[in-house]
Protein backbone atom coordinates (compact mmCIF):
# COMPACT_ATOMS: atom_id res chain seq x y z
CA UNK A 1 0.00 0.00 0.00
CA UNK A 2 1.22 3.61 -0.46
CA UNK A 3 2.54 5.41 2.13
CA UNK A 4 0.02 8.08 1.69
CA UNK A 5 -2.71 6.11 2.33
CA UNK A 6 -1.10 4.38 5.60
CA UNK A 7 -0.68 7.04 7.25
CA UNK A 8 -4.20 7.67 6.94
CA UNK A 9 -5.58 4.53 7.54
CA UNK A 10 -3.49 5.19 11.10
CA UNK A 11 -5.12 8.36 11.72
CA UNK A 12 -8.47 7.06 11.15
CA UNK A 13 -7.95 3.67 12.99
CA UNK A 14 -6.85 5.24 16.14
CA UNK A 15 -10.05 7.53 16.09
CA UNK A 16 -12.35 5.35 17.09
CA UNK A 17 -11.45 3.98 20.39
CA UNK A 18 -11.08 0.23 19.02
CA UNK A 19 -7.39 0.05 18.66
CA UNK A 20 -6.90 0.65 22.35
CA UNK A 21 -5.23 -1.96 24.25
CA UNK A 22 -7.40 -4.16 26.57
CA UNK A 23 -4.52 -4.17 29.21
CA UNK A 24 -4.59 -1.51 31.54
CA UNK A 25 -1.40 1.34 31.81
CA UNK A 26 -1.06 -0.27 35.48
CA UNK A 27 -1.43 3.50 37.04
CA UNK A 28 -5.04 2.25 38.63
CA UNK A 29 -2.97 0.34 40.95
CA UNK A 30 -1.68 4.15 42.82
CA UNK A 31 -3.23 6.52 44.41
CA UNK A 32 -2.25 10.18 45.43
CA UNK A 33 -1.58 11.19 49.37
CA UNK A 34 -4.36 13.81 50.26
CA UNK A 35 -2.85 16.41 51.95
CA UNK A 36 -5.07 17.95 54.63
CA UNK A 37 -2.93 20.91 55.64
CA UNK A 38 -0.92 22.15 52.60
CA UNK A 39 -0.26 25.80 53.49
CA UNK A 40 -0.32 26.83 49.78
CA UNK A 41 -2.51 29.59 48.15
CA UNK A 42 -3.92 28.18 44.95
CA UNK A 43 -2.62 30.96 43.32
CA UNK A 44 0.81 29.48 44.49
CA UNK A 45 0.07 26.20 42.43
CA UNK A 46 2.09 26.94 39.07
CA UNK A 47 1.60 22.95 36.74
CA UNK A 48 5.05 24.33 34.74
CA UNK A 49 7.67 21.74 33.51
CA UNK A 50 11.28 21.93 32.11
CA UNK A 51 13.23 19.39 29.23
CA UNK A 52 16.02 19.81 27.56
CA UNK A 53 16.78 23.06 29.08
CA UNK A 54 13.11 24.73 27.97
CA UNK A 55 10.37 25.22 30.08
CA UNK A 56 6.66 24.62 29.22
CA UNK A 57 3.26 26.20 30.07
CA UNK A 58 2.45 22.63 31.23
CA UNK A 59 4.25 19.30 31.90
CA UNK A 60 2.19 17.79 28.09
CA UNK A 61 4.06 16.46 25.11
CA UNK A 62 2.01 16.87 21.83
CA UNK A 63 2.90 13.50 21.11
CA UNK A 64 4.25 12.73 17.52
CA UNK A 65 0.97 11.87 15.28
CA UNK A 66 0.78 12.62 11.46
CA UNK A 67 2.24 13.73 8.28
CA UNK A 68 2.73 12.53 4.73
CA UNK A 69 -0.48 12.62 3.11
CA UNK A 70 -2.41 15.61 2.02
CA UNK A 71 -4.97 16.03 5.47
CA UNK A 72 -2.44 16.09 7.33
CA UNK A 73 -0.99 19.54 6.88
CA UNK A 74 -4.55 21.05 8.46
CA UNK A 75 -4.25 18.88 11.24
CA UNK A 76 -0.53 19.94 11.99
CA UNK A 77 -1.17 23.34 11.49
CA UNK A 78 -3.54 23.51 14.03
CA UNK A 79 -1.55 21.28 16.41
CA UNK A 80 1.44 23.63 15.63
CA UNK A 81 -0.59 26.44 15.96
CA UNK A 82 -1.73 24.99 19.55
CA UNK A 83 1.76 24.50 20.74
CA UNK A 84 2.91 27.89 19.96
CA UNK A 85 -0.29 29.37 21.87
CA UNK A 86 0.31 27.19 24.72
CA UNK A 87 4.06 27.25 24.44
CA UNK A 88 3.91 23.35 24.48
CA UNK A 89 6.61 21.23 22.76
CA UNK A 90 5.31 18.45 19.90
CA UNK A 91 6.31 15.53 18.12
CA UNK A 92 5.70 15.51 14.24
CA UNK A 93 5.21 12.16 12.57
CA UNK A 94 7.23 10.05 11.09
CA UNK A 95 9.09 11.67 8.17
CA UNK A 96 9.83 8.72 6.09
CA UNK A 97 7.00 9.69 3.91
CA UNK A 98 8.78 12.80 2.60
CA UNK A 99 12.43 10.99 2.13
CA UNK A 100 10.42 8.76 -0.11
CA UNK A 101 8.17 11.63 -1.75
CA UNK A 102 9.79 14.77 -1.13
CA UNK A 103 6.21 16.40 -2.18
CA UNK A 104 5.06 15.31 1.16
CA UNK A 105 7.30 17.82 3.12
CA UNK A 106 4.88 20.45 3.43
CA UNK A 107 2.79 18.28 5.41
CA UNK A 108 5.70 18.71 8.06
CA UNK A 109 7.02 21.70 7.00
CA UNK A 110 3.70 23.86 8.02
CA UNK A 111 4.54 23.21 11.28
CA UNK A 112 7.56 25.21 11.48
CA UNK A 113 5.44 28.33 9.74
CA UNK A 114 2.64 28.08 12.42
CA UNK A 115 4.67 27.86 15.08
CA UNK A 116 8.34 29.86 14.61
CA UNK A 117 9.24 29.65 18.29
CA UNK A 118 7.60 26.55 19.85
CA UNK A 119 9.86 23.38 20.63
CA UNK A 120 9.25 20.92 17.93
CA UNK A 121 11.32 17.44 17.15
CA UNK A 122 11.41 15.61 14.07
CA UNK A 123 10.82 12.22 13.80
CA UNK A 124 12.52 8.65 11.70
CA UNK A 125 11.73 4.75 12.71
CA UNK A 126 14.49 3.23 14.16
CA UNK A 127 14.50 0.44 11.27
CA UNK A 128 15.35 3.15 9.11
CA UNK A 129 18.54 4.23 10.64
CA UNK A 130 19.84 0.89 9.37
CA UNK A 131 18.77 0.88 5.48
CA UNK A 132 20.73 3.41 3.43
CA UNK A 133 20.17 5.96 6.36
CA UNK A 134 22.71 9.03 5.59
CA UNK A 135 23.59 12.64 6.52
CA UNK A 136 21.59 13.74 4.03
CA UNK A 137 18.75 12.12 5.33
CA UNK A 138 18.91 13.84 8.75
CA UNK A 139 19.93 17.53 7.26
CA UNK A 140 16.19 16.75 5.20
CA UNK A 141 13.81 16.11 8.73
CA UNK A 142 15.27 18.73 10.75
CA UNK A 143 15.57 21.67 7.78
CA UNK A 144 12.47 20.86 7.19
CA UNK A 145 10.72 21.92 10.42
CA UNK A 146 13.99 23.31 12.13
CA UNK A 147 13.82 20.86 14.40
CA UNK A 148 15.29 21.63 17.99
CA UNK A 149 15.32 17.54 19.12
CA UNK A 150 15.17 14.26 16.69
CA UNK A 151 12.90 11.18 17.75
CA UNK A 152 13.48 8.09 16.96
CA UNK A 153 10.28 5.26 17.11
CA UNK A 154 10.90 2.17 17.91
CA UNK A 155 8.15 -0.53 16.64
CA UNK A 156 9.49 -3.55 16.23
CA UNK A 157 6.11 -5.57 17.74
CA UNK A 158 4.38 -3.11 15.09
CA UNK A 159 6.17 -3.55 12.26
CA UNK A 160 6.23 -7.50 12.37
CA UNK A 161 2.19 -6.97 11.86
CA UNK A 162 2.27 -4.44 9.89
CA UNK A 163 1.30 -5.75 6.02
CA UNK A 164 4.39 -3.78 4.63
CA UNK A 165 6.87 -3.56 7.57
CA UNK A 166 9.95 -4.00 8.31
CA UNK A 167 11.65 -7.05 9.43
CA UNK A 168 15.23 -6.34 10.33
CA UNK A 169 15.94 -4.62 13.19
CA UNK A 170 19.86 -5.23 13.41
CA UNK A 171 22.28 -2.20 13.70
CA UNK A 172 19.58 -0.18 15.22
CA UNK A 173 21.01 0.65 18.01
CA UNK A 174 24.27 1.52 16.28
CA UNK A 175 22.14 3.88 13.97
CA UNK A 176 20.84 5.51 16.85
CA UNK A 177 23.97 6.31 18.91
CA UNK A 178 25.42 7.88 15.23
CA UNK A 179 22.55 9.51 14.82
CA UNK A 180 23.03 11.45 18.36
CA UNK A 181 26.92 11.72 17.81
CA UNK A 182 26.38 13.46 14.17
CA UNK A 183 23.18 15.28 14.34
CA UNK A 184 23.70 18.22 16.73
CA UNK A 185 20.30 17.95 18.52
CA UNK A 186 19.15 15.96 21.38
CA UNK A 187 17.58 12.63 20.92
CA UNK A 188 14.54 11.37 21.79
CA UNK A 189 14.33 7.54 21.45
CA UNK A 190 10.44 6.17 22.29
CA UNK A 191 8.46 3.17 22.00
CA UNK A 192 5.22 3.01 20.19
CA UNK A 193 2.95 1.30 22.57
CA UNK A 194 5.76 -1.21 23.94
CA UNK A 195 7.35 0.19 26.71
CA UNK A 196 10.74 -0.59 27.97
CA UNK A 197 12.89 -2.55 30.30
CA UNK A 198 15.55 -1.06 32.22
CA UNK A 199 18.23 -2.57 30.66
CA UNK A 200 17.08 -1.89 27.15
CA UNK A 201 16.99 2.38 28.63
CA UNK A 202 20.58 1.29 29.82
CA UNK A 203 21.88 0.54 26.32
CA UNK A 204 20.50 3.70 24.91
CA UNK A 205 21.54 6.05 27.74
CA UNK A 206 24.69 4.60 26.67
CA UNK A 207 25.15 5.61 23.29
CA UNK A 208 23.70 9.43 23.77
CA UNK A 209 20.65 9.60 24.25
CA UNK A 210 19.16 12.51 25.77
CA UNK A 211 15.35 11.80 26.77
CA UNK A 212 13.81 7.85 26.85
CA UNK A 213 9.92 8.02 26.16
CA UNK A 214 8.64 4.95 27.65
CA UNK A 215 4.90 4.83 25.26
CA UNK A 216 4.08 1.91 26.82
CA UNK A 217 1.57 -0.31 26.31
CA UNK A 218 -2.22 0.67 28.14
CA UNK A 219 -3.38 3.12 25.24
CA UNK A 220 -3.47 2.82 21.52
CA UNK A 221 -2.06 -0.83 20.54
CA UNK A 222 -0.55 -0.19 17.25
CA UNK A 223 0.03 -4.04 16.67
CA UNK A 224 -3.92 -3.64 16.57
CA UNK A 225 -4.09 -0.77 14.52
CA UNK A 226 -1.95 -3.04 12.14
CA UNK A 227 -4.27 -5.98 12.17
CA UNK A 228 -6.85 -3.97 11.68
CA UNK A 229 -5.38 -3.63 8.25
CA UNK A 230 -4.58 -6.99 7.28
CA UNK A 231 -6.72 -9.56 5.71
CA UNK A 232 -6.45 -12.39 7.84
CA UNK A 233 -7.58 -11.49 10.72
CA UNK A 234 -4.31 -12.20 13.21
CA UNK A 235 -4.84 -10.24 16.33
CA UNK A 236 -2.08 -12.29 17.91
CA UNK A 237 0.11 -9.45 19.26
CA UNK A 238 -3.26 -7.00 20.55
CA UNK A 239 -1.46 -6.77 23.69
CA UNK A 240 1.88 -7.41 23.26
CA UNK A 241 4.27 -4.56 25.54
CA UNK A 242 5.20 -3.70 29.26
CA UNK A 243 2.01 -1.34 31.02
CA UNK A 244 3.30 2.35 31.27
CA UNK A 245 3.36 2.59 34.67
CA UNK A 246 5.85 -0.42 34.87
CA UNK A 247 7.73 0.63 32.17
CA UNK A 248 7.90 3.78 33.93
CA UNK A 249 9.05 2.15 36.74
CA UNK A 250 11.88 -0.14 35.41
CA UNK A 251 13.43 3.62 33.82
CA UNK A 252 13.37 6.19 35.82
CA UNK A 253 16.19 4.76 38.44
CA UNK A 254 18.30 5.80 35.38
CA UNK A 255 17.33 9.27 35.20
CA UNK A 256 20.16 11.87 35.92
CA UNK A 257 20.30 15.58 34.54
CA UNK A 258 21.84 14.52 31.07
CA UNK A 259 18.94 11.73 30.37
CA UNK A 260 15.22 12.79 31.44
CA UNK A 261 12.35 10.27 31.34
CA UNK A 262 9.02 11.15 29.42
CA UNK A 263 5.80 8.82 30.23
CA UNK A 264 3.70 7.71 27.67
CA UNK A 265 0.85 5.02 26.42
CA UNK A 266 -2.83 5.78 27.47
CA UNK A 267 -2.37 8.78 29.49
CA UNK A 268 -5.43 10.61 29.32
CA UNK A 269 -6.23 12.34 32.75
CA UNK A 270 -4.91 14.93 35.41
CA UNK A 271 -4.47 12.26 37.95
CA UNK A 272 -2.66 10.28 35.29
CA UNK A 273 0.06 12.42 34.54
CA UNK A 274 0.66 13.09 38.63
CA UNK A 275 1.29 9.35 39.15
CA UNK A 276 3.62 9.51 36.31
CA UNK A 277 5.72 12.54 37.53
CA UNK A 278 5.44 10.92 41.11
CA UNK A 279 7.28 7.91 38.92
CA UNK A 280 10.01 9.62 37.59
CA UNK A 281 8.09 10.93 34.51
CA UNK A 282 9.90 14.66 33.71
CA UNK A 283 6.93 15.15 31.95
CA UNK A 284 4.30 13.19 29.57
CA UNK A 285 3.32 12.36 25.79
CA UNK A 286 -0.43 12.72 25.09
CA UNK A 287 -1.65 12.08 21.44
CA UNK A 288 -5.06 10.47 21.81
CA UNK A 289 -6.83 12.69 23.71
CA UNK A 290 -5.60 15.78 21.77
CA UNK A 291 -7.08 14.14 18.27
CA UNK A 292 -10.17 13.41 20.12
CA UNK A 293 -11.20 16.77 20.62
CA UNK A 294 -9.59 18.65 17.86
CA UNK A 295 -11.99 15.93 16.15
CA UNK A 296 -14.63 17.22 17.98
CA UNK A 297 -14.62 20.71 17.67
CA UNK A 298 -11.36 21.90 16.36
CA UNK A 299 -8.85 23.97 17.73
CA UNK A 300 -11.28 25.55 20.10
CA UNK A 301 -12.26 22.28 21.81
CA UNK A 302 -8.33 21.83 22.05
CA UNK A 303 -7.77 24.70 23.91
CA UNK A 304 -10.93 24.46 26.34
CA UNK A 305 -9.79 21.08 27.07
CA UNK A 306 -6.13 22.15 28.11
CA UNK A 307 -7.67 25.23 30.15
CA UNK A 308 -9.34 22.49 32.04
CA UNK A 309 -6.59 20.20 32.35
CA UNK A 310 -4.51 23.49 33.88
CA UNK A 311 -7.11 24.24 36.01
CA UNK A 312 -7.14 20.22 37.57
CA UNK A 313 -3.70 19.86 37.69
CA UNK A 314 -3.58 22.18 39.86
CA UNK A 315 -6.03 21.42 42.03
CA UNK A 316 -4.28 17.91 42.02
CA UNK A 317 -1.12 20.23 43.53
CA UNK A 318 -2.39 22.12 46.08
CA UNK A 319 -4.08 18.86 47.42
CA UNK A 320 -0.63 17.12 47.52
CA UNK A 321 1.08 20.09 49.23
CA UNK A 322 3.36 20.72 45.94
CA UNK A 323 3.30 24.16 44.64
CA UNK A 324 5.45 22.38 41.00
CA UNK A 325 5.07 19.20 39.34
CA UNK A 326 8.59 18.49 39.97
CA UNK A 327 8.22 18.60 43.34
CA UNK A 328 5.99 14.97 42.86
CA UNK A 329 7.76 11.77 43.93
CA UNK A 330 7.28 8.61 45.00
CA UNK A 331 5.92 9.94 48.63
CA UNK A 332 3.39 11.14 46.95
CA UNK A 333 1.79 8.11 46.37
CA UNK A 334 0.18 4.77 47.84
CA UNK A 335 0.09 1.69 46.11
CA UNK A 336 -3.55 0.08 46.51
Amino acid sequence: MDIRARKQDHVELTADGASDHTKTTGFERFDLWHEALPELDYADTDPQATLLGRRFHLPVFISSMTGGYEGATEVNRILAGIAQTRNLPMGVGSQRAMLLDPALEPTFRVVREEAPTAFIAANIGGAQLVRGWTSDHARRIVDAIRADAVIVHLNPAQELVQPEGDRCFRGVLTGIESLAASCGLPVIVKETGAGFTRSTAQRLKDVGVSVLDVAGAGGTSWTRVEARRRSDNDHTLDEWGIPTAVSLSQVAPLKTDAFRIIASGGIRTETDIAKAMCLGADMVAMAQPVMTHLHAGGADAVHRWLDALERRLRNLLLLTGCRFPKEWGPSHLRTL
